[in-house]
């Protein structure tokens, strides 16, 4: 669901950067007033997780892939959809700057799609679906996992109104087939974030909130994380994601532009010189899962408050 350069008008672009500027900044001020000490490395090791899991297309029908959005799931991890703001725009910004991965020029646009919308979308449906399904902790996970799929619906709908805005698509051609196919890239979102839950749950609930994080058994977490990016990226579906396929299919592909040079030695999640060896993938996954813990971790420790 990563928007190129040049699928949308500078209008649109222009309103959604403002939109998520504007977000960004409250989240920042909001972050601020709810941040511990716990909460620097697990935002850290969330964000870096989110931008593994990304790295990770899974195959949907008709030969089209999707991955993990993870806004839902940040959300519940950090206990806040702003602490999330904060870790999902970090994710989009260094997968557009250092990865040429969505365009520079629609950076906003992914921020306020997959960020705003994925994440609160999510967050509003968690506790009406928890309760519904008995309040109990023991239910989170099918709760927020069904959350997270109805949060990809939403933010496939965004992006299909902002297509026929910019005039690259009609509205309806757009909506139906952006929707159509992330249903089913959603029902992989809720059951990889539903997985993830289930084990936190069960084996690591000190790193959900509430809880007294046990820092010292972060092996695991770190070696999971390392593992997804420098390893089973390596076994990501080739097939073009929902929005690629929908462009493909219905002939505005050709509209992608590259607005600004990115000379990112990084570009496609691989190194330069070595981009037909698997090794180069992993270099990148870890570099950039390395670069993602990092920025948000400096985040948090930025606005924690000063008796934090």
């Amino acid at each position: 669901m990563h928007i190129p350069d040049g699928f949308l008008s500078p209008p649109v672009a222009i309103a959604t950067g403002i939109a998520s500027v504007a977000a960004i900044a409250v989240a920042l001020n909001r972050t601020r007033a709810s941040l511990g000490l716990r909460q620097a490395p697990i935002m850290g090791l969330t964000t870096a997780f989110v931008f593994a899991a990304q790295m990770i297309n899974f195959p949907v029908a008709g030969g089209t892939s999707g991955h993990l959005l993870g806004g839902a799931l940040a959300s519940v991890v950090l206990g806040s959809p702003w602490a999330a703001t904060l870790a999902m725009s970090t994710v989009f910004i260094i997968q557009s700057v250092l990865f040429a991965d969505g365009g520079i020029t629609a950076l906003g646009a992914n921020i306020f799609n997959m960020g705003l919308v994925g994440i609160w979308v999510g967050w509003w449906l968690l506790q009406p679906l928890q309760q519904l399904l008995g309040g109990s902790r023991n239910r989170l996970p099918l709760a927020a996992g069904i959350a997270a799929a109805l949060s990809v619906v939403a933010a496939s709908i965004c992006v299909a109104i902002q297509l026929a805005i910019s005039g690259t698509v009609g509205l309806n051609i757009a909506l139906p087939a952006m929707v159509g196919v992330h249903i089913l890239i959603g029902i992989g979102e809720g059951i990889i974030t539903g997985g993830v839950l289930t084990y936190l749950v069960k084996v690591r609930p000190d790193l959900l909130p509430g809880e007294q994080p046990q820092l010292q058994k972060w092996v695991v977490p770190i070696i999971g994380v390392l593992l997804i990016s420098g390893v089973l990226s390596l076994f990501a579906s080739s097939w073009p994601d929902g929005l690629e396929a929908v462009a493909e299919k219905y002939g505005f592909k050709d509209k992608e532009a590259v607005a600004i040079e990115n000379p990112t030695p990084l570009a496609d999640y691989t190194v330069k010189g070595l981009e037909e060896q698997p090794i180069g993938t992993s270099i990148a996954g870890v570099l950039g899962s390395a670069v993602c813990f990092g920025a948000a971790f400096g985040i948090a420790q930025l606005v924690k408050p000063k008796n934090a």
